[in-house]
């Protein structure tokens, strides 16, 4: 099964993050992003490009809708021909499985 297909599943404070390990094999999923550390904090980040501001706005849209069917949030900054989204768990401070399906449900609105 693709991991863009599986639903977010509840997260509560004191969840566990994703280990290591795991997160090497859950990175094979969504190639394209890569893991970043912010303020000790790590978290999954990738930029897509467009043509122009109303197709970058378009897929910040699209992407907005998702995260609230979801209630699952990114950071998103939009640009002229570019959109960066970036997923992590804030009640974790941390990756959750949640933000690895998020990441392959954001891969699949370009697809």
């Amino acid at each position: 099964m693709n991991i863009s297909q599986l639903k977010c599943a509840p997260c509560h404070m004191g969840a566990a993050t994703v280990a290591e390990a795991e997160q090497v094999i859950l990175m094979q999923e969504i190639p394209y992003w890569r893991p970043i550390l912010v303020n000790g904090v790590t978290q999954l980040q990738r930029q897509y490009k467009f043509k122009n501001f109303k197709s970058a706005l378009e897929f910040t849209n699209q992407l907005g809708a998702i995260a609230e069917l979801e209630d699952h949030h990114p950071a998103i900054l939009t640009e002229w021909g570019s959109v960066t989204v970036t997923w992590w768990t804030h009640t974790i401070n941390g990756l959750h499985h949640n933000d690895f399906i998020m990441a392959a449900k954001t891969d699949h609105l370009i697809a």
